[in-house]
C-alpha cells in the first residue's frame, strides 16, 4: 500500500470516494458531510495545493483518500480544549475516506499507519498531527484513538453551523526521539 499526491486530472476520482464516504455516513445515521462539505471546490483546492493524497493498494487499485494540511489550519482556531503540543509545526489530517467496497479489510487502519510514514517523510518538521471527526462518528473516533491520538477538545460549527466535532492530537516528538535513537 502507498500514498501519493492526487493529480488535477483525478478530481472526479477523489470526488467519487468522498461522495461514497458521504453515503456511508448517511447510511449509518451520522450527520457528517451531509450538506455542502466537502464540496468540489474544497477537493479541487486540496489537489491544487498538494494536500490531497490517494491511497492505493500495491497493485495500484485506489482504496481511499485523505487530505494532509500543513499548519496553520484555521479549522482549529475555536478549539474548546488544549493541545498536547503547543507548536506551529503540525499537520492536520482531514477528509479521510475509504471506498465502501474496500470496507472491513483493515485498510483504514493501514491508511493511518501509512499516513504517519508519509507525514514523517514529507513533513519531517511536524511535531504533532491533528484530526477531528463528528461527535456521532464512533467508528472514526475508535480508529483515531486506536492509532495513538489523544482527545484534546471540541470544535463547533466549523464545517456546518450545527456540527460538533471532537478534536484529537498525536504527539510526534517522542516518535522523532525514538527514530533518532535507532
Amino acid at each position: 500500500m502507498y500514498l501519493r499526491k492526487a493529480k488535477p486530472d483525478e478530481l472526479e476520482l477523489v470526488l467519487d470516494i468522498i461522495e461514497d464516504g458521504k453515503k456511508q455516513l448517511a447510511d449509518a445515521g451520522i450527520d457528517q458531510w451531509q450538506n455542502d462539505y466537502p464540496n468540489r471546490e474544497t477537493i479541487m483546492d486540496d489537489i491544487n495545493a498538494g494536500r490531497a493524497v490517494i491511497y492505493n493498494s500495491d497493485d495500484h487499485e485506489t482504496l481511499g483518500v485523505a487530505s494532509v494540511v500543513q499548519a496553520p489550519d484555521h479549522s482549529y482556531d475555536t478549539l474548546d480544549g488544549g493541545w498536547l503540543v503547543n507548536t506551529d509545526h503540525y499537520v492536520a489530517v482531514h477528509r479521510v475516506a475509504i471506498f465502501s467496497h474496500h470496507q472491513g479489510k483493515g485498510y483504514a487502519s493501514k491508511l493511518f499507519q501509512d499516513l504517519f510514514a508519509y507525514i514523517a517523510k514529507n513533513h519531517p518538521e511536524s511535531q504533532s498531527i491533528r484530526i477531528d471527526t463528528h461527535q456521532d462518528n464512533a467508528k472514526m473516533q475508535h480508529l483515531i484513538v486506536k492509532n495513538g491520538f489523544t482527545k484534546v477538545g471540541a470544535i463547533n460549527g466549523v464545517y456546518q453551523p450545527d456540527d460538533a466535532c471532537f478534536v484529537y492530537e498525536k504527539d510526534l516528538r517522542q516518535a522523532h526521539v525514538t527514530a533518532d535513537a535507532s
